[in-house]
């Protein structure tokens, strides 16, 4: 039974060979896109961007930031949740380095992720939405 949602920001983040960036956090086991919750009176933008450069270490380059949608799924870590995430598709400035708050970053492919375990929004959402950008020529 669902208890309440959590709203997110969330980034989709492509390198050149339309791979994704997905993170596991600091004691989970779930992988899924970089962001996280908005500070109070934070915008999406600035809430991305606080969000990757705590959890990478790197910057949000501002020309590049899209919106892909707002998604609604199961949350991966906080049972009986669910989360609601506007998906921004963005690149980054600098190198990507996991935080304290990050234990381990990978890149997939969206059209044939590992056998890890991923987070529900990244599974049903996230992934496809890559695979088809990426089919498109877009990512």
């Amino acid at each position: 039974m669902d208890t309440g949602t959590i709203k997110i920001v969330a980034a989709l983040i492509c390198d050149a060979a339309g791979r994704v960036l997905l993170v596991r956090k600091r004691g989970t086991i779930a992988f899924m896109q970089p962001g996280g919750k908005r500070d109070p009176g934070e915008d999406d933008i600035s809430a991305l961007s606080r969000e990757i450069a705590e959890e990478l270490g790197c910057g949000v380059v501002r020309d590049s930031i899209r919106p892909l949608g707002e998604f609604d799924a199961i949350a991966a870590n906080e049972p009986g949740f669910r989360v609601q995430a506007c998906l921004y598709g963005i690149d980054v400035t600098g190198d990507i380095t996991p935080s304290r708050e990050i234990d381990e970053t990978i890149w997939i492919d969206p059209s044939a992720p590992p056998d890890i375990l991923l987070a529900p929004l990244t599974r049903d959402h996230v992934l496809p939405l890559a695979s088809a950008e990426r089919g498109a020529g877009n990512a």
